[in-house]
């Protein structure tokens, strides 16, 4: 079973106050985030660029909502990654500049879009995103695989608690 690196005990105790009446815990969870969120950041940007050359990093995170949820309204898209309208519209302006995503108009209401993935975007996106998950599988070769399950679930917790 694969030991996930953690900081020495002093530095962990549940609810544990350092001599500055900080929580350790809360600490060794802020700086193993902040690392976290640097290297994916990093990973993003790598992925971006695999879809296609002039992509930015963060519409990256748009090609995920799009193929994990399938078509969906822009203002749902921007609620969800917690932009605005306006950055929103940016982002998906240059995503079906490059071919990656269509818009058209929401049946259901004249003044909103549906946003979907292309054929080609899909194709794109699919490729990359296989790529990843194989880099994913070897770096974790030594993981047990209800570690990787684990954590996969705290992740979840996180971001629904993010959410509220």
């Amino acid at each position: 079973m694969h030991q996930i690196s953690t900081p020495p005990p002093e530095d962990t105790g549940s609810n544990t106050l350092g001599g500055s009446g900080v929580d350790q815990a809360y600490l060794a969870l802020e700086r193993e985030l902040a690392v976290f969120l640097r290297r994916a950041r990093a990973s993003s940007g790598e992925m971006a660029r695999a879809v296609h050359p002039d992509l930015e990093a963060a519409a990256y995170g748009l090609l995920v909502r799009l193929e994990d949820a399938g078509t969906q309204r822009a203002t749902d898209l921007a609620a969800y990654f917690g932009v605005g309208k306006a950055t929103m519209s940016r982002q998906l302006r240059a995503l079906a500049d490059l071919g990656l995503v269509t818009r058209a108009p929401d049946p259901a209401d004249g003044r909103a879009s549906l946003v979907q993935l292309t054929e080609e975007g899909r194709a794109r996106f699919t490729r990359v995103r296989n790529a990843r998950r194989a880099q994913y599988v070897h770096k974790l070769a030594g993981w047990d695989r209800a570690e990787i399950a684990e954590l996969a679930r705290l992740l979840h917790q996180l971001n629904v608690s993010a959410e509220s």
